[in-house]
């Protein structure tokens, strides 16, 4: 039986001080607990331009700029078993840098493998509009997003700046709310998997 092994975590923000440094914590700790090994995509330290030309443009004898690391980061995604996508929401909308970081790759790094949606806010909504609009994004690049999405709102009373939960049940909730999301993506990481390796005709 196939086993998911690999997952790439995507962080939408690149501000200065940003609120997401705490839920990638969280989720990473949680995926780390289950064995996996995490590759994180940081668009505060895999510095890319405004996308001119992604890494799949690239002919045979071109050379990607090697300070972007491109050809590379391209390896462990198409070598991913499953996405996961952590975003905060800018008007409503996914941040820019993070659409820009992901355009650099092309469908088939992404195809076949389930992506999880986790999405926070300081208000009540808990950036659930971003995540809505990334369900779109992923699917275009053939990462089908798995139905639950992990939201939270009031993120800055929700988790300490080390990624603990803040809640006066010790985490109960977060922790629940979390591990339906990758109860989901491990079923489906583990079932694309098993197919990909007897089947690869579409």
């Amino acid at each position: 039986m196939a086993t998911w092994q690999k997952v790439v975590v995507f962080i939408g923000s690149a501000r200065e001080v940003r609120l997401g440094e705490r839920v990638t914590k969280f989720v990473v700790n949680k995926l780390k607990e289950k064995k996996l090994e995490v590759v994180l995509v940081d668009p505060k330290k895999f510095e890319v331009p405004i996308l001119q030309k992604p890494v799949h443009f690239y002919r045979p004898n071109d050379i990607p700029p090697p300070a972007n690391n491109l050809v590379s980061m391209n390896k462990h995604i198409t070598e991913a078993d499953a996405i996961v996508v952590i975003s905060c929401e800018y008007n409503h909308c996914i941040p820019p840098g993070l659409t820009n970081i992901m355009d650099h790759f092309g469908p088939k790094s992404f195809d076949k493998k389930p992506s999880g949606i986790v999405t926070y806010s300081p208000s009540s909504v808990g950036g659930a509009r971003a995540g809505v609009q990334l369900r779109s994004l992923l699917g275009e690049l053939g990462c089908i997003s798995v139905s639950n999405m992990f939201t939270i709102p009031q993120v800055h009373t929700a988790i300490s700046e080390s990624g603990e939960p803040l809640d006066s049940e010790g985490g109960k909730h977060m922790d629940s709310a979390v591990g339906k999301l990758l109860a989901q993506l491990e079923w489906w990481a583990n079932a694309a998997k098993a197919q990909r390796a007897v089947k690869e005709n579409f």
